[in-house]
């Protein structure tokens, strides 16, 4: 039995560095023995099914071929569209009221618990937000991500210590989920 799986791929094609052209990674997830290969954007999204492995085996070959083909270590978090629309459907926050650009989902590699982000004082930030969801984090950020004084704090080494993380806007969390759907 097949599975559609999205990757995501951190900090890539980011100022000019960490080049992972889409063409090539196609390319890359074809060669490992996957099917229905796309892409979505040039930040590192990529679409394709499997019929063998679980998630974190299929991250664990994709790094690995990236490296091998690039030269160079990219983290990868690969999920499935069960997890990735019960993501969109958990949303704490009113996203169909809200623009995309004001809410984010950051996708960890493991679980996450609050204890984690227990020294932020979230009222400091508001209305700033953030709420903790399966091996994610929903952000509302109002103003957006560039301006968001609660995300710089979020992106801190000592929040992620130990986990891949990598965020992504509400648009392309609908996309993957339309994308990943038999």
């Amino acid at each position: 039995m097949t599975t559609t799986y999205a990757a995501l791929l951190r900090g890539i094609n980011v100022g000019g560095s960490r080049k992972v052209p889409m063409a090539e990674l196609r390319t890359l997830l074809t060669g490992l023995g996957h099917d229905g290969v796309r892409t979505y954007l040039q930040s590192g999204q990529a679409v394709f099914t499997a019929d063998h492995g679980d998630e974190e085996s299929l991250a664990a070959e994709l790094a690995a071929a990236i490296d091998k083909h690039f030269g160079f270590t990219v983290d990868v978090i690969v999920r499935d569209h069960a997890y990735l629309e019960a993501i969109a459907d958990n949303c704490p926050f009113p996203a169909a009221e809200l623009e995309p650009k004001q809410l984010h989902v950051t996708y960890f590699s493991a679980s996450v618990d609050a204890e984690r982000f227990a020294e932020i004082d979230q009222a400091a930030f508001l209305p700033e937000e953030f709420r903790l969801g399966d091996r994610a984090l929903y952000l509302y950020a109002p103003n957006g991500l560039g301006r968001s004084k609660l995300a710089e704090i979020l992106a801190r080494p000592r929040f992620n210590k130990g986990l891949i993380a990598t965020s992504r806007n509400w648009n392309t969390v609908v996309k993957l989920v339309e994308m990943t759907r038999d």
